[in-house]
Order: C-alpha cells, then sequence, then structure tokens
C-alpha cells in the first residue's frame, strides 16, 4: 500500500498531536502528585513509538536521489 503524500502529511499532523496530547497527559500526572510511575513509564513508551513513527512517515516525504 502506498500512501500519498497528502495521507503522509496528514498522518504526521495526527501523530504530532497526539505526541503533544501526551507530553501535556505526562505533565499533569507529574505535577498532580499522584505519581503512578507504570502508567508514565507506558505514556512515554508510546510517546517515544510516535516519535519513531513520525520520523518514519517524515522520511517517507524526502525525495530518493541518486548519489
Amino acid at each position: 500500500m502506498t500512501l500519498s503524500q497528502s495521507e503522509i502529511i496528514q498522518r504526521i499532523a495526527d501523530l504530532q498531536n497526539e505526541h503533544a496530547e501526551l507530553d501535556e497527559i505526562i505533565t499533569v500526572l507529574i505535577k498532580s502528585g499522584e505519581i503512578d510511575e507504570l502508567k508514565i513509564k507506558r505514556l512515554k513508551k508510546r510517546k517515544l513509538l510516535i516519535k519513531d513513527m513520525l520520523i518514519c512517515y517524515e522520511n517517507m516525504l524526502i525525495p530518493d536521489i541518486d548519489a
């Protein structure tokens, strides 16, 4: 399955939004004082996975250039 450039851009935007939301959730949980270490670790892992996915999609936008 090949994604169009607009589909890739949309997925990047969706992932960036999810990444930002997770960042906010993690910050709120830490500031709340009720620190659930396991939950925070899971959220941070999800955030890292999203970051990796973003890099993959962003690389799809870079044209292949013969060296």
